[in-house]
């Protein structure tokens, strides 16, 4: 039995009291080959002198703080997506104790917000695609008509928005479209543009009008196709250096038992 949690494929095997988790660098394509994923390859993408400051100042705290904000990032992924599914999602478990961080939950709710005040239609949501020819992996959000417009959108839960997260929308456009290409049976959608959904922006208000945005979060877009790729072209590089400095680098899956008994 495969499952999910936090982005990793986990193997249940209840049969032989064990249970194997993918390494969350790499995806797998559907012979079983694995290739790098798009946030994996945008590690070889430069940082900025901004990122190295960042490091001096947090110092050995750095990593702890990287995976609190993984984690912060997953538990919102999650809540969105199951609210997109159809689900009523509760603060409280049936115990009276919260599934999730209250700024978790905030976040959440500027997404809820996005999606009451503005009606996207929702095309795809949290897909898996790895593609030999490409040559990467990843997990496209979602795929969304909004006001007309075919968007590919990615949720973000950090306090900026980075270079590098257009170079990996521009990544998961080529995924996605490669996927519709190879797959029958999948609902056709041409995408116009990517999109950045944040949900940890700076506004303070819901904007003008034709803005999509409320109190603390914001809907970017690129721009369209030349932008696009543009974007693309530079991931190409990117993924050039990343290849260049991994050419030995696989992946490890981690085996644990699923009891003990004393």
């Amino acid at each position: 039995m495969i499952k999910k949690d936090k982005g990793r494929n986990l193997l249940i095997e209840q049969d032989k009291n064990r249970i194997t988790a993918q390494d969350l660098r790499f995806y797998l394509t559907d012979d079983g080959k694995p290739m790098p994923s798009v946030t994996t390859v945008l590690e070889a993408y430069p940082k900025g002198a901004g990122y190295y400051e960042w490091l001096k100042t947090v110092g050995k705290d750095a990593d702890n703080i990287r995976d609190d904000a993984g984690d912060k990032g997953s538990m919102v992924h999650k809540l969105t997506e199951f609210y997109d599914y159809g689900n009523t999602i509760n603060l409280l478990d049936e115990k009276g104790d919260p599934v999730c961080k209250i700024a978790e939950w905030a976040m959440f709710e500027k997404y809820v917000d996005f999606v009451r005040r503005f009606s996207p239609v929702m095309h795809y949501i949290e897909i898996d695609y790895c593609s030999e020819k490409l040559g990467f992996g990843g997990t496209l959000d979602r795929v969304m008509t909004l006001n007309g417009t075919n968007l590919l959108v990615d949720i973000k839960t950090g306090g900026n928005v980075y270079n590098s997260y257009w170079l990996q929308q521009a990544a998961y456009k080529k995924l996605f479209e490669e996927m519709l290409s190879k797959k029958s049976g999948l609902k056709k959608v041409k995408i116009d543009d990517v999109a950045i959904l944040w949900l940890n922006a700076k506004t303070k208000t819901e904007g003008k009008k034709d803005a999509i945005q409320g109190v603390g979060w914001q809907l970017i877009t690129r721009g369209g196709e030349k932008e696009i790729e543009n974007d693309w072209e530079v991931f190409c590089a990117t993924k050039k250096l990343w290849d260049a400095e991994n050419k030995t680098l696989t992946p490890k899956n981690f085996t644990y038992q699923l009891s003990h008994k004393p």
